[in-house]
């Protein structure tokens, strides 16, 4: 029986000489696999114990700024952030509405880490736009109508809110139909509307009714201003009223668009 021809044993050393079975190479990439898992598993307990569990990342003191009335230390004190815990670990977020609701004078607050040891407190105190006097002590509201502090002496150019309000007649009506509050909030957004320079010659702010709240300015001097709306029409007409009749007494511009002076 004849051999193998010549071309039958070069096709069968080319099909001994194909590629080598994949399974040895298989072998090398699950082994680098696994080494990297190992080393990212390093680095992640490694991180965490930096964050965590060492010493290096750890709150140390705090920083307050941006006060006027308030004192840094009770601003601390109330924020009560744990010195000595992880940075990481500090809610800012309820350190925030802490501070707000234990110091109502605290309009907002930032909460910012100072890495890698330091906390800091950026704070934005209210400003009072009018007081309301209660018994011997003043209570100071914002221009949100919020009632945040009581103080034993009023604060230089804020002017006092002189509540007239007549619960007999057609004022009772009144009375009913708005509250209290909603009044004190009409004459809030007066105050908070007045221009800079009248602001500052404000002494009182009286309010009789929905529709009746005035001003008293230094001087002797009295705005008739109407309601709280429309405020920056009035503001913008009383400043014009008064630079055209700087002598004038009496000023009404609860009707901004024909607004009036009188007296001398």
């Amino acid at each position: 029986m004849a051999g193998p021809t010549t071309a039958e044993r070069g096709e069968r050393q080319q099909e001994s000489s194909g590629p080598p079975p994949a399974r040895g190479l298989r072998r090398p990439r699950v082994l680098v696999i696994v080494i990297l898992a190992v080393l990212l598993m390093l680095l992640g307990a490694g991180g965490a114990w930096v964050l965590y569990g060492s010493q290096w990342l750890r709150v140390d003191h705090v920083s307050v700024s941006g006060t006027l009335v308030l004192h840094p230390a009770e601003v601390r004190e109330a924020a009560a952030v744990p010195v000595g815990a992880p940075m990481v670990s500090i809610d800012t977020g309820a350190i925030e509405t802490r501070l707000r609701r234990k110091l109502r004078r605290i309009d907002s607050v930032d909460v910012v880490r100072s890495w890698p040891h330091g906390i800091g407190l950026k704070v934005v105190e209210r400003t009072p736009v009018l007081l309301v006097r209660k018994g011997a002590n003043f209570v100071e509201v914002d221009d949100e109508g919020v009632r945040f502090a009581t103080v034993s002496r009023a604060p230089i150019g804020v002017p006092m809110l002189e509540l007239s309000l007549s619960r007999a007649g057609s004022g009772a009506a009144v009375f009913r139909r708005f509250g209290t509050d909603r009044l004190v909030r009409g004459a809030v957004r007066v105050a908070g509307a007045l221009p800079a320079a009248v602001a500052r010659d404000t002494r009182a702010v009286r309010l009789r009714s929905y529709d009746e709240i005035s001003l008293e300015l230094t001087g002797g001097r009295t705005v008739a201003w109407g309601s709280g709306e429309n405020g920056h029409a009035k503001a913008r007409a009383l400043t014009a009223l008064m630079k055209a009749a700087p002598g004038a007494r009496h000023f009404d511009v609860s009707v901004p668009t024909a607004p009036a002076s009188s007296g001398s």
